[in-house]
Order: structure tokens, then sequence, then C-alpha cells
């Protein structure tokens, strides 16, 4: 028996002090910042004007800083429903002004949490205006919360590379299969429906798959071995929580789970996976798990594979960005004008939700004002088994799964909502079949996996053994 079993030491932990140390230490550094808007702003998540009430708790960005032989990336996560272009593009200019950091490094991404603010985006421009129209102003947004969350992001990027210290990386996969449900059906008369409600007599069956897979990168200090942070990845839509009180949904849970076994200097940065047709509402049953509940239960299936992993790698790392230019949907000038007309219509009964739908994404297409919208993928080699994927949109599992099953690294992470909302990307089968997601996408048919595309390009440019230049 070696003298390290003798003492008691986990697998992990021997592996970690028989690594070697190499000239180019991968430095590592977290933060959390508060981007929680006043009270009274109005809230994001579906096709009406709701206002706050409340904080049920904060809203954070947590950001990851890595760096290694001159190459620096960021990460940085917000408890928001989505990262607006004009919000991410100017961020991440003016942190690569800041810092020096490539734009094409840094990642802003959202966790897609329904109970947090609606600060940009047709629906917001559209309730604005009526605000301003009826009382001159917009007592809503008494602060300019687009300039606020690029301080609190930057803010953020700053302190978590003053936290930066020397790391090591465990990466692999947990299996959680309890919390996810395809929420697209096949029905008796043969269409296909999203949510069709709880024990439908007419549904079939499932019309998707799920991921059951969580991906997991555990830093710990090269140092002492303390664990610093966990970056995961589940495919989960966000919306379990509701109301009209501020809340960071059920990734809030599992960071306060893991930072109670860590300590509070613990940081959980939660990627949500895949999930555009995933939620957690199993139509066999009546009752539904809330936020606390689907928390707990990621972070025992997390603690219970943490010390399974093994750090067999060293970092190697490197960053990789592409942009698929996939066609938008196109619309007459008539048919956007009668949007412009129709928006007085949402958030009433006088049009169904798929209309109000349909109506919003119409004058979000507009306002692209382009025959294509720009798809940045981003990938982060983490050493030769690990990667990240950062996608934009609400994308649907089966391509974060092809993603998955086409890339070289043994643990890859594919995580949506990152720098642009161009709402959900739908898979062709998905768009041959229609329903919610469909009407509510701006690209057409392929665009989806023009991306997926790109991503495995990015990966296999950065495989084992690949020259990186």
């Amino acid at each position: 028996m070696s003298t390290f079993l003798r003492f008691g030491l986990s697998p992990v932990l021997i592996a970690l002090f028989a690594m070697p140390v190499w000239a180019g230490d991968l430095r590592v550094g977290f933060a959390t910042t508060d981007i929680t808007p006043p009270v009274g702003f109005r809230m994001s998540g579906y096709f009406f004007e709701r206002l706050s009430a409340g904080t049920k708790d904060p809203l954070y960005v947590r950001t990851m800083y890595l760096e290694q032989d001159g190459v620096v990336a960021v990460i940085a996560i917000c408890d928001l429903i989505a990262i607006y272009p004009e919000v991410g593009q100017a961020t991440r200019a003016a942190a690569e002004q800041k810092f020096q950091i490539p734009s094409a490094h840094i990642s802003i991404a959202a966790t897609h949490s329904h109970t947090g603010p609606l600060y940009a985006g047709v629906l917001r421009d559209y309730f604005h205006k009526r605000a301003v129209l009826a009382h001159s102003t917009d007592e809503r947004e008494a602060v300019n919360y687009p300039g606020l969350l690029q301080e609190r992001i930057l803010a953020s990027i700053h302190d978590a590379r003053k936290n930066a210290a020397r790391a090591v990386l465990a990466t692999g996969y947990a299996e959680e299969t309890r919390l996810s449900f395809n929420r697209r059906f096949h029905m008796r008369d043969g269409s296909v429906r999203f949510n069709p409600g709880v024990q439908h007599p007419d549904i079939v069956r499932a019309a998707g798959d799920i991921d059951p897979q969580i991906g997991l990168v555990q830093v710990l200090s090269a140092d002492d071995q303390t664990p610093l942070g966990l970056f995961s990845s589940f495919a989960l839509h966000l919306d379990t929580t509701g109301g009209t009180l501020y809340s960071a949904d059920y990734p809030k849970i599992l960071h306060d789970r893991l930072s109670e076994r860590y300590g509070q200097r613990f940081v959980s940065l939660f990627g949500t996976g895949t999930c555009g047709d995933i939620n957690h509402v199993d139509v066999s049953s009546q009752t539904r798990r809330p936020a606390e509940e689907i928390g707990g239960l990621l972070a025992d299936t997390i603690l219970a594979q943490l010390p399974q992993l093994t750090p067999r790698h060293r970092a190697r790392l490197a960053v990789r960005s592409g942009t698929v230019n996939a066609p938008l949907q196109a619309y007459s000038p008539e048919r956007i004008a009668q949007a412009h007309s129709d928006m007085a219509k949402v958030g009433t009964p006088d049009a169904t939700f798929l209309e109000q739908v349909e109506t919003v994404k119409i004058l979000d297409v507009a306002k692209r004002n382009s025959p294509t919208i720009p798809l940045e993928v981003q990938v982060y080699r983490l050493t030769d088994a690990a990667a990240i994927v950062m996608l934009p949109g609400e994308v649907f599992v089966d391509l974060g799964l092809a993603i998955k099953a086409r890339s070289p690294f043994a643990t890859t992470l594919v995580v949506e909502l990152a720098n642009d909302v161009p709402a959900y990307i739908p898979t062709r089968k998905a768009f041959a079949e229609g329903s919610y997601e469909t009407v509510n996408s701006l690209v057409q048919s392929g665009g989806g996996e023009l991306m997926v595309d790109k991503a495995v390009q990015l990966l296999q440019e950065l495989a084992p053994g690949a020259e990186v230049k």
C-alpha cells in the first residue's frame, strides 16, 4: 500500500499530489457580483407586463477567469432570462479594452431565469414606449439597468482576475434522470404539441430525448487541493419558480448546497445546457418539483460524483470562436406593419398565445434588419480531456447531444444562451413538426445544424494532438 493510501487520501488527491509542476501552470479565479435590479422593475419570461414586488433571492453574475501561457479566457454567467446582443457586444468590447482580453475569449451567458428583469428586447421596448406616451416617463426604469449590468459584469471580471490562483482541474460527468423531461409530444391527431398538459389523454409519446449528463469541471487549488469552484452544466429549463419576486431559480439552491460543503468562498458557476425542448414537468404525475427540490437533487448527484473525478490531464487552455450566418425567417413589409399594430393585443385576451408569440417574433426579426443572423460559437479547451462549448439561443437538446457525440473530448459541456438571444433554435425535425418553439424562432430550419457543424469544427481544431496557433 502506498504512503498516500495509508494516510487515507482519496485517489483524486493522490493524483493531484503526484502531478508535476509545469512552467505553464493554469491560473483560475472566481467572482460573484450582485446584479439585482430595484424592486418595481419589469420582469421577464412571459408575454405580458409583470412587475417585481420584491426579492426572494438576489441575482448574480458569477465569473470564471482562466489564464495559461499568455492565453486568457472568461466565462460570466448571469441570473437573467438572456443576454441581449446590444448588451453582450458592448460589455465584451469594454472588457477587451479594459483588461486586454480578446472579446472572442469572453463569453457572457444567461441561465434563463424567468424571475429576473425585462431589460431589453421587443417586449421591453413596447412597454417602455407605452409608459412614456402615457406618463411622459417610465417609472419602472428608474435606473439604466443595461448600463448597471455592464458595470457589474466588468467588476466581476476584474475581481475574478484578481482572485486567480494556481489551479488543477478534475472533469467528467454525473448522471441525473429524475428531473428533466422533453416537453414536446406526439398527439393522437398526428400533431406535435409543447406542454399539452399533465395526464393529457391524447399524448402518444415524447417527441424527443433528454440529456441526463451533468457536465463537471471542478477547480482545485494546485497548492493544497482546496476546492475553489465548480463549472457545471445540465439541460433543464429554468422556469421552475414563477411569481413576482426576483429569484435565480434552482441554480441558486445548487450554489448554496455546494457552498455549505466547500465553504462560502466556493463558487458554483452553472451553465444551462441545451434545453430548448426540455423542462421539469412530468406529464405522468400531478406533482411538480419546486426549485428547492430540483437544486437539492442536482447537488446530491454532483456531490456524490465529484470524488470520482480524476485530473488525469494537465491544463492546455485554448479558445476558438467562429460564426455561422444563419438565414433569418423573412416577412413582408405588410406583415411587419400588421405585427406593429398587433402589439396592442399582446398580454390581452384579444389574441391567442401563439398569435402573441408570433407578433413579438416578427418584430424581433425586423429589428435585426438583415437576411441572416450571426450565431457565434465559442469553444474553450481546458485539457486534452475536457472542453466547454458556448452557443447562443435556446437550443434544442438533440443539437447539444450531436455536438457531444462528435466531440473529440471525453468531457464536453455545451452551454446555451451565450452573448445573444435569437430565441429558440430547433432541429430540422422540430421545424417540420411545428408548435410553440418553431413559432418563437428567428432562424430558418437548418440554422441549428449549421451551428453544430461549426462547434464540431472548432472542437476538432483544438483536439488532443492538434497544433494550436
